[in-house]
């Protein structure tokens, strides 16, 4: 076999098996008509394989209503353009949203003139949509009934007699769980800086330098806390800018959820287990973070309504620490607490 044959050979099946929708044309007088389509198209299209070749693509998979829109993708086809949209198509089943990637193919003797890639965007698309209106409408609520709630709780907390035992702790609880609301739209608001930062992409940014800006602001905020570092001059490493808001909540975490008078903390830099990595941890001699919290958390467990963590303050970490290339894991603390381990790739 011809080497050239050979990558034909490889092509198609590669075709066949992977999971996108690919149809075959030739473009006949600029029409579409399908010379062969993978299984994939078949089971995603709902079509019989029959039922398509010989066929206007166009005629089978674009509602009339989007004829003209499908008539100029296949004229940039033509012209040796490729394509690349979101589109609707219809299936056997109705509607659904794709990503389209038309790719022109051409060579002398061969009937092929392009190929239609389509990856299923339907059920990724509306959860996307869902979560974002039900991330205002959260975020908003939460934060705005908690801040009514903290903000009435004290004056009805001074009209009870002192003497009303179970009144006074009851508004207690309830200013601690109006806190932990508050706390909560936090961490969300902080999540949506995260995953929606208009520079996603992960920037050379010295960690050691934010690690230091974060601890100068904890020493105000918290001072009985003990902190100990080991950090280098300076660390360049690739990170999003929603970094800062991880560190920040490792070390306010491991303050917060400490419930001794002198909380210790342990914040140290230093070389990955190869070159081009470095480690940032966060220790702590609080208590132990479930062990079912930390599998979620990692991914070795599945979120369910039991086991879905106590706060959104991992899942930030988790998210800035994916987003910026890195890894996080957890360990065991030589100070008898915690270990977050935050392995990120130098700028090197």
């Amino acid at each position: 076999m011809l080497p050239e044959e050979a990558s034909v050979d490889g092509l198609q099946h590669l075709v066949e098996h992977i999971q996108d929708a690919v149809a075959v044309f030739e473009l006949v007088d600029g029409d579409p008509i399908v010379r062969g389509v993978n299984e994939a198209f078949i089971d995603q299209f709902g079509y019989s394989r029959d039922a398509v070749i010989d066929v206007d693509l166009n005629d089978r998979i674009v509602p009339s209503w989007l004829r003209d829109e499908a008539s100029a993708l296949d004229q940039r086809t033509a012209d040796g353009e490729i394509n690349y949209r979101k589109v609707h198509r219809q299936t056997a089943s109705g509607l659904r949203e794709f990503l389209y990637r038309g790719v022109p193919y051409t060579e002398a003797d061969d009937i092929v003139d392009g190929y239609a890639v389509y990856t299923d965007l339907t059920e990724t698309t509306q959860r996307e949509r869902q979560l974002k209106v039900l991330n205002r409408l959260l975020r908003h609520n939460l934060r705005n009934k908690a801040a009514v709630i903290c903000g009435n709780i004290d004056p009805l907390l001074s009209r009870i007699d002192p003497a009303e035992t179970a009144a006074v702790e009851a508004g207690s609880d309830i200013r601690k769980a109006a806190t932990a609301l508050r706390k909560l739209g936090d961490e969300a608001t902080q999540i949506n800086r995260v995953l929606n930062s208009d520079a996603p992409a992960p920037a050379v940014r010295d960690v050691a330098l934010i690690v230091r800006n974060v601890l100068e602001t904890f020493s105000n905020r918290y001072p009985s806390a003990i902190v100990e570092t080991e950090l280098p001059e300076s660390a360049s490493v690739f990170a999003t800018s929603g970094f800062h808001d991880a560190v920040e909540g490792l070390v306010e975490n491991a303050i917060e959820h400490n419930p001794a008078d002198e909380p210790r903390v342990g914040v140290r830099i230093a070389p990955g287990p190869e070159d081009g990595w470095i480690d940032l941890t966060v220790e702590d001699d609080g208590p132990i973070i479930p062990a079912a919290e930390r599998d979620v958390i990692t991914g070795r467990a599945e979120i369910t309504q039991t086991q879905h963590g106590r706060g959104l303050g991992l899942w930030l970490v988790k998210w800035a620490v994916e987003r910026s290339g890195g890894r996080l894991s957890f360990e065991k603390s030589d100070m008898g607490g915690n270990c977050v381990r935050l392995r990120l790739r130098t700028s090197d």
